[in-house]
C-alpha cells in the first residue's frame, strides 16, 4: 500500500454489460485516506456496480480504478487492504460466530493462536466478545450485522467498502449501528466507502456524499459534510443536520429530473 497515493482513484471509469446495458456513465472521482464517502442515489443509478469495481469484482469497460496505486485486483490478490460488508450478513448457518468471524483469516492461512486473538479482538470492537459460539440464528438482524462487520475487520484492512448494509433494519438498530460505525471509522483509521438510499444516514455518516442519477448511472454532485458540533443523538434534530438533508434532497430532486429530461 503506497501511503502517498489515494486510496482510491477512479478515472474515466464506466460500465456496459454485454447485453448492452449502460450502466455506468464515465466516473470521476478521488477518495483520500481517512475519508468516509457515500454513495447516495435511487435504485438503478449505479452504486452497487461502481463499489464492485473498486472491489474488483467488476472489470469497468473503459477508463480505470486504482486503490493506493494498484488496480483493485492486485490489491485482492495480495488479500490486503480491502474488506467488503453486503447488503445481507452472508453469514455460513451452520458455522459459529467465531468460525464466521474467522474465515478469511482460514483463507489466509492465518497461523491459529494468531487467527484465535484476531478473531477476539474483532468480536470485541463489535461488541459480540461474547457471542462467539452462538450461531446466526441465534442472533437479531442487528447482530449478524455486526457479526459480518467484524468479519470485514479481522483482516485489519484499510479500505472498508459497504454496500448498504443497515438498509434492512429497523431504525433505532440501523442508527446504533450507524453510531457504532462511526466509532469504529474513527478508531481504526478506516477510509470506508459506504452506499445508501437514505439521505439521513449519509448526512449522519459522511465526510462527502457523492449523488448519483440513473439510466444510466453517473454522478450528478458532490457534497461536502463538515458538521460544526459532535455526530450523535443531537445533531441528528439539529437545524444543521436539516439544512445537509435539505441540500441533498435537492440534489437528488436535481438528479431524478436529469432522469426525466433524458427519458423524454
Amino acid at each position: 500500500m503506497n501511503s502517498k497515493s489515494p486510496a482510491v482513484l477512479i478515472d474515466a471509469a464506466e460500465k456496459t454489460y454485454p447485453n448492452g446495458t449502460r450502466a455506468l456513465l464515465p466516473v470521476n472521482l478521488t477518495v483520500q485516506p481517512g475519508e468516509f464517502i457515500t454513495l447516495l442515489g435511487p435504485s438503478g443509478c449505479g452504486k452497487s456496480t461502481l463499489l464492485n469495481m473498486v472491489a474488483g469484482l467488476l472489470a469497468p469497460s473503459a477508463g480505470r480504478i486504482s486503490v493506493w496505486g494498484e488496480s483493485p485486483n492486485a490489491q485482492t490478490q495480495a488479500k490486503q487492504h480491502i474488506s467488503f460488508v453486503f447488503q445481507e450478513a452472508t453469514l455460513m448457518p451452520w458455522a459459529r460466530v467465531a468460525a464466521n468471524v474467522r474465515l478469511p483469516l482460514d483463507l489466509q492461512g492465518i497461523n491459529s493462536a494468531d487467527a484465535d486473538q484476531r478473531v477476539r479482538d474483532a468480536l470485541k470492537l463489535v461488541g459480540l466478545e461474547k457471542f462467539g459460539e452462538s450461531y446466526p440464528r441465534e442472533l437479531s438482524g442487528g447482530m449478524q450485522m455486526r457479526a459480518s462487520i467484524a468479519r470485514s475487520l479481522v483482516t485489519d484492512p484499510a479500505l472498508l467498502l459497504m454496500d448498504e448494509p443497515f438498509g434492512a433494519l429497523d431504525e433505532i438498530t440501523r442508527n446504533r449501528l450507524d453510531d457504532e460505525l462511526l466509532s469504529l471509522w474513527r478508531s481504526k483509521g478506516l477510509t470506508v466507502i459506504f452506499v445508501t438510499h437514505s439521505i439521513y444516514e449519509a448526512v449522519y455518516l459522511s465526510s462527502r456524499v457523492v449523488v448519483m442519477a440513473a439510466r444510466p448511472g453517473r454522478v450528478i454532485e458532490e457534497v461536502a459534510i463538515t458538521p460544526s458540533v459532535t455526530r450523535n443523538d443531537a445533531f441528528r434534530v439539529s437545524t444543521e443536520f436539516a439544512a445537509y438533508a435539505k441540500q441533498l434532497q435537492d440534489s437528488l430532486l436535481r438528479a431524478s429530473a436529469s432522469v426525466d429530461e433524458a427519458l423524454a
